[in-house]
């Protein structure tokens, strides 16, 4: 029977989760999150990728941790053993949690569990076997295009299968050698020759790991895209023209302008058995995910590549072909790295290249993975986003290794790791196992693999190349407009070199971003007797110059409106707008702005100002004065200005925060705090407790009043949501939070105006305020005060026995009362001075015990240094 099994009346009692009100020493408003933040922590995610794959569990196993946007919150639970477990599995069955939510799910992900020693799913076996079979005869068709020993493209494959597996933060991304660098590895063997060719490789993967502790892996994704399509197919055509040449019996040259120039005399002097065994193998490559019938569907469990070149051996021994094949020397003659010899510019030059391409390769692939992951929608086991700066230094430790050990250059590859997420794998198991076979088929099976004819092995490769001149993807940057930067780049590294290319690409690209941002198009038209003049582009000081003369053009005293059709407005073309706005309405004409028809409404920038903050468009603020009397007192202006703040929040804070309500909405809420307030306008609690969304279970009223159960009352919705905290919610902490200027206290003390009696709501609800004014006039110790200063006037004296009165009040509710004599409960109060910004404490544990102790002290919150993001910054109850 499991803790989820235990009925609620069995459950341990909870011990108090530790408040929030640290928060209120940072003062802050809410920080904007970093990406990494919200592909991890935004999520509501707290599990951590281990290097076995592991996923570290929830609920029974692991306190629950939760963010917000702000990044403050913490909420773990301060209990361990079986209390703490029984507690963790318990919040999972909360009636307003996400369905199916619970232990459960979190068993199925965890791979090992306790006595039972490593335990890998037969899912992980089968997809390994599977990808090894593809990058057998990948990772020797790919060492023979590049000119190294064959030996080296099986030992890149199963160094990146392990080392890459185990360290990296893709969990199925497979590393491997790559098609994508036989250009540049074979350029750099011809330059430098294959021992420092290897030492090469062990400085990129040193770069690499220098490059991951400096965390700029996402950075990598800034690359356009039509640059790293451009690159990849330039690759494509260099090494599907090279090894054409060996498909035909030839000798590949080390460009690709020759390899294309020497293609006619090698098609006059053709070598019958190559070329036949070339064809077999492309055949079959081809025919192989065609093949119909039941027969079909079993033969096509093999993957092609191994099918093409068992076909291809076979075809050449039963025919007896006479033609080169596979000849792996002796392991003990295996070459191993040496410093390479030549001037320091090209070998940094060298090793730049081998990082910046393995780098953006297997980022990119990551990226490509996690998309495939989530296609797939397998519900029975959850595999984590890549963590990609985990995976930079996954990738620069395969490589440091591979160089060592005399491999090639590893990067992440996508056949490989597509064919891992379509057979299913489910954690790095299954790459870790494929680097085990290769490494295995390597030492063992050597006598077979010396029967594989070279012909076979670069028809197979060549094919890869093909395949890399990927035509979605060009259709796809057809389509956004950057053919121009593609074909540049993919010239670049045909004619010259990888590194040129990207270089070449990258200026494509600078170059076409300046031209869109210069091309800007103003038309004027009018429509029901007022002029529209839409501007259609990015607005910048460039475009001024057009603008204003249209914007001149305008007649005066006309009805204007402009229509923003962009995504961008800069300085000056803002000061170019207000400043003709400004000219036209004062002579009597109108004009508003406004976005496109299909586009975001857009408003002008308000003007910076000293005393403006994020938070003023939700405030009765203006800056540089106050408005005329009555201006700001029609139900239009009121109007204007909510849409205008409606506006601004989905520009500006929705995409920050959608990802984090998101989770709320699939998870429930789970505050650790209920916060009961007053209702007045000047306290806004999420920027006083630096919290956000999901953080505080918010009760306002007037005067944070709580009325004493039992007690005769027309209201019961405070009482209703104390219930509901505590006893649903099960909240950890509740703060009566009272403040300076209370409207509430006031009218208490001046009591009702002559004639008005006890009869209005108003003086029926602040007869629940009674209690706290006694207290004041009591004149005893008990009386509450400011440590530093005396109350500044009657209201704030009142505010403060109101709080302390409060608190006495949510002892008297049962379910309070409960919770508190289990221990797993704590009452705060707090005093909020408006005009000085500052916050006070109650001192004393559980609410101020100080109450009993003869002296009740508001202690300030001081500002406190900001704990790193996941630190938590509250304190211990006392």
């Amino acid at each position: 029977m499991s803790a989820c099994d235990l009925p609620c009346a069995s459950r341990a009692p909870r011990k108090p989760r530790t408040p929030r009100l640290t928060g209120l020493g940072s003062f802050r408003i809410p920080s904007r999150r970093t990406r990494t933040e919200r592909d991890g922590r935004a999520r509501g995610d707290s599990r951590s990728d281990r290097p076995d794959g592991r996923e570290r569990p929830e609920g029974p196993d692991r306190p629950r941790r939760t963010a917000s946007p702000s990044g403050t919150r913490h909420a773990a639970d301060a209990g361990n053993g079986t209390e703490a477990r029984t507690r963790g599995t318990a919040r999972h069955q909360r009636p307003h949690g996400p369905p199916g939510a619970g232990p459960a799910g979190d068993r199925n992900r965890w791979p090992r569990r306790p006595g039972r020693g490593l335990r890998i799913a037969s899912a992980d076996l089968s997809a390994s076997v599977c990808v090894f079979l593809i990058a057998l005869p990948l990772s020797l068709g790919i060492a023979l295009a590049t000119g190294a020993p064959l030996q080296a493209g099986l030992v890149a494959a199963a160094v990146g299968g392990v080392v890459g597996g185990f360290l990296g933060g893709s969990p199925l991304q497979v590393s491997g050698p790559a098609a994508g660098l036989t250009v540049i590895t074979a350029d750099l063997i011809h330059r430098f020759g294959w021992r420092a060719t290897c030492a090469i490789t062990v400085l990129a993967g040193l770069t690499q790991l220098a490059l991951a502790a400096m965390r700029v892996a996402r950075s990598a994704l800034a690359v356009s895209p039509a640059i790293v399509h451009g690159m990849l197919a330039g690759i494509g055509i260099t090494i599907a023209l090279a090894q054409l040449h060996i498909v035909l019996g030839g000798t590949p040259y080390s460009s690709a302008l020759d390899n294309l120039l020497a293609l006619p005399a090698r098609l006059a002097r053709l070598h019958p058995a190559a070329l036949s065994v070339g064809a077999v193998t492309v055949a079959l490559l081809l025919a192989w995910p065609h093949v119909p019938g039941s027969a079909g569907r079993l033969l096509r469990k093999a993957p092609a590549a191994l099918a093409a070149v068992v076909g291809a051996t076979l075809f050449a021994s039963l025919a007896g072909l006479r033609l080169p094949r596979v000849d792996l020397p002796s392991w003990r003659s295996h070459a191993l790295p040496a410093l390479p010899e030549g001037p320091m510019p090209a070998i940094a030059a060298a090793v730049l290249t081998i990082t910046l391409v393995t780098s953006v390769q297997s980022l990119l692939s990551a990226v490509a993975v996690d998309k495939l992951v989530a296609a797939r929608g397998d519900a029975r086991h959850t595999v984590h986003r890549s963590k990609l700066d985990r995976e930079l230094a996954g990738q620069g430790a395969a490589n440091a290794v591979s160089g060592a050990l005399g491999g090639l250059p590893v990067a992440g590859v996508a056949v490989r790791s597509t064919a891992n997420v379509r057979a299913g794998g489910v954690s790095r198991y299954s790459t870790i196992l494929h680097g085990l076979w290769v490494a295995l088929a390597a030492l063992l099976l050597a006598p077979v693999l010396d029967l594989i004819p070279l012909a076979a092995l670069a028809a197979l490769v060549a094919v890869v190349g093909a395949q890399m001149v990927n035509v979605g993807h060009l259709r796809s940057v057809r389509r956004n407009r950057e053919t121009a930067v593609c074909a540049v780049t993919m010239a670049g590294v045909v004619v010259v070199d990888v590194l040129a290319g990207v270089a070449l690409g990258i200026a494509a690209a600078v170059a076409v971003a300046l031209h869109r941002l210069t091309r800007t198009r103003v038309t004027v038209a009018e429509r029901d007797g007022t002029l529209r003049i839409r501007v259609r582009g990015q607005l910048t000081f460039l475009a001024v110059p057009r603008l204003s003369r249209v914007l001149a053009q305008v007649p005066q005293g006309s009805d204007a409106v402009v229509e923003l059709d962009g995504s961008f407005i800069d300085h000056a073309a803002h000061e170019a707008l207000h400043g003709w706005r400004s000219a036209h309405e004062a002579q009597g004409g109108s004009a508003e702005f406004s976005g496109g028809p299909g586009g975001r409404p857009t408003e002008p920038v308000p003007a910076p100002h000293s005393c403006c903050r994020p938070w003023n468009p939700w405030r009765n603020h203006h800056c540089g004065g106050h408005p005329a009397v009555g201006q700001e007192q029609k139900p239009e202006g009121h109007r204007r200005r909510l849409a205008s703040g409606l506006s601004s929040f989905q520009r500006n804070t929705a995409p920050l925060v959608r990802d984090e309500l998101a989770r709320l909405a699939r998870e429930g809420q789970r505050p650790s705090q209920l916060f009961l307030t007053c209702a007045d306008s000047r306290l806004v609690t999420s920027m006083i407790t630096a919290s956000g969304p999901g953080d505080l279970f918010t009760v306002r009223n007037m005067g944070n009043l709580v009325p004493r159960p039992g007690e005769e009352t027309v209201d019961d919705s405070v009482a209703a949501a104390i219930e509901y905290a505590v006893n649903v919610l099960e909240v950890s902490s509740i703060t009566v939070c009272g403040h300076s200027g209370c409207g509430a206290m006031r009218a208490l003390l001046e009591g009702p105006p002559d004639g008005a009696g006890d009869g209005t709501p108003l003086r029926r609800w602040l007869r629940h305020g009674e209690p706290g004014l006694a207290r004041m006039v009591s004149r005893d110790d008990h009386v509450p005060r400011l440590e530093g200063r005396p109350a500044g006037d009657a209201v704030e004296q009142l505010s403060l026995s109101n709080v302390v009165q409060q608190l006495e009040h949510l002892r008297a509710h049962g379910p309070v009362a409960r919770r508190l004599a289990q221990g797993t409960l704590r009452l705060d109060g707090m005093f909020f001075d408006v005009a000085e910004a500052q916050v006070y404490l109650l001192s004393g544990g559980s609410g101020g015990g100080g109450v009993h102790s003869g002296q009740v002290l508001f202690e300030p919150v001081g500002p406190t240094p900001a704990a790193p993001y996941g630190i938590s910054r509250r304190t211990a109850p006392a």
